[in-house]
């Protein structure tokens, strides 16, 4: 098939890339680098030795999105370009809104001109909010807690509209949760462009020495041990997950939301102790504040994968600390450690 993923160098995306390359799809990646490299696609094509179409350029300039995906005429769209940092998003929501819902109109437009009707859409396990009950399935009640998840639930409602006007359209609203590990080369991996706001690249960016310390936020929740509980979900494994939902978009119809989870919970301290057992560092951290938007606890129950997609996680959190590590410790500073 062809496979138009945006945000396609990034931290997914490039994963992503991988894996599809890996089928034999073709591929173009319509990126701004704005939170990634180009570093990141050259050494996919290393690793997989196949070719694919790149394409600079932002979701929200409308003509150069439409006009790509007229010229590249795909079979479905994987999107992953947007905002996603939910600290930031109660700081600048207009800016979250702004890139995350009118990018994708500005893709559905685009895609709408060039006749594509599958989208497989990088969605997010904080359209739940605060947990009714655990583990979150997908009929959970939707109430998002920080703006970065309210983009995320009206692109939910835009697509599920979108695919209510045309029974031809199909979306894939894959609900992910904490995203973590690298590929086994060490090749690529997470490399934020600032501070990280994920756990996992400043725990390996404490313990490679390029930080101090790990600020945890928040150890008074009511978890085993007072620090947040997230599912986390090796990258590889999340990047098989987009395959196989590409797969089933091929066949089916429809707007279908599932979620993407190991389904165990993880406190940030269990996360501590598996890097500094992976890596053989210590990892110094101080407890602060909780940050605003955060939740005490959420996980998934990721029945639906298994069932729909035959998809379920493979690697558990040392494998995800290993990999980060064999990738952090060959690349000191990021994609940047070679120039």
């Amino acid at each position: 098939m062809r496979v138009f993923l945006t945000g396609g160098a990034g931290y997914i995306g490039s994963h992503t890339l991988l894996e599809v390359l890996s089928q034999d799809h073709q591929v173009c990646v319509y990126d701004d680098f704005s939170n990634s490299e180009p570093e990141a696609l050259k050494r996919v094509a290393k690793l997989t030795n196949r070719s694919f179409d790149t394409v600079e350029g932002d979701v929200l300039d409308r003509a150069k999105i439409q006009q790509s995906l007229i010229d590249f005429k795909p079979d479905v769209v994987v999107h992953f370009a947007g905002k996603k940092a939910v600290g930031e998003s109660t700081e600048k929501p207009l800016m979250y809104y702004r890139n995350n819902v009118d990018g994708t109109l500005a893709l559905l437009e685009g895609m709408e001109a060039a006749g594509c009707k599958r989208i497989v859409f990088s969605s997010s396990a904080t359209v739940y909010g605060e947990p009714h009950y655990l583990p979150y399935d997908e009929h959970h009640p939707l109430a998002p807690t920080n703006p970065y998840g309210m983009t995320k639930y009206m692109v939910e409602l835009i697509l599920k509209d979108w695919c209510a006007s045309n029974v031809k359209n199909t979306a894939v609203l894959l609900r992910y949760f904490n995203p973590v590990g690298a590929h086994e080369s060490g090749e690529i991996g997470e490399d934020p462009n600032d501070i990280p706001n994920n756990l996992m690249p400043f725990v390996s960016q404490v313990a490679v020495g390029r930080r101090e310390k790990l600020s945890v936020f928040g150890g008074d929740y009511e978890t085993h041990d007072g620090t947040g509980v997230r599912d986390y979900i090796h990258v590889v494994d999340l990047a098989k997950a987009h395959a196989a939902a590409i797969q089933f978009a091929d066949g089916h119809s429809g707007c279908e939301a599932i979620n993407v989870g190991s389904g165990q919970g993880s406190s940030v301290l269990d996360l501590v102790e598996a890097f500094k057992s992976a890596s053989g560092r210590d990892i110094p951290y101080e407890v602060v504040a909780r940050r605003a938007g955060d939740i005490a606890e959420f996980y998934a129950d990721p029945t639906k994968a298994d069932k729909i997609l035959g998809w379920k996680t493979e690697r558990n959190l040392s494998d995800m600390c290993k990999s980060a590590w064999n990738w952090q410790s060959r690349n000191p500073k990021g994609y940047n450690s070679i120039k």
